[in-house]
């Protein structure tokens, strides 16, 4: 059975704008579902402004900025935070906990800012668990238990026992 060009071309027409449509549909009811998450309604506004609005992204940032020898590794001021990867396994969030990879940088260089929260269910707030700041070149910070003028060895022995899982680079 022969097959002509025409139809070959109409079928693969068909089937963009299909795959185009379902991949579309998919997008917009995940970010509808992350919204959810966020207790928040649908808006103009994207999902990556979501997180970066929210309790537990902000406490991640502050700790960050807070910390001088985290900031002076990364070359910041001006410190750069970019988008969350809305596709990243690693970034979960529950009703009372809250798991993110920031992407930060800095002028000398950048990393990943690996975070863990939780809700207080008393009082609403977010706490931090974790926050530990692992840059390109592997050296990691562990900044809720380094101290402000912590040397690099130091800071390499807080952090020998930091759990990130399975976080992945």
């Amino acid at each position: 059975m022969r097959v002509s060009t025409s139809q070959l071309q109409q079928l693969t027409i068909f089937t963009t704008v299909l795959t185009g449509g379902g991949v579309g549909t998919m997008y917009y009811l995940l970010q509808n579902l992350l919204l959810s998450y966020l207790n928040s309604s649908p808006c103009s506004s994207s999902v990556s402004e979501k997180f970066a609005e929210s309790g537990y992204h902000k406490l991640a940032l502050q700790k960050l900025e807070s910390c001088p020898f985290a900031m002076e590794s990364l070359g910041a001021p001006p410190l750069k935070v970019h988008n969350i990867h809305l596709t990243d396994r690693n970034n979960r969030i529950a009703q009372h906990t809250a798991q993110i990879k920031i992407p930060v940088t800095g002028s000398k260089t950048g990393g990943y800012l690996y975070t863990s929260s939780f809700r207080d269910p008393d009082t609403n707030s977010w706490s931090l668990k974790q926050a530990v700041l692992k840059l390109r070149e592997g050296q990691t910070i562990d900044l809720l238990n380094s101290s402000p003028v912590a040397s690099q060895t130091q800071v390499a022995e807080n952090t020998q026992g930091v759990e990130t899982g399975d976080w992945h680079k």
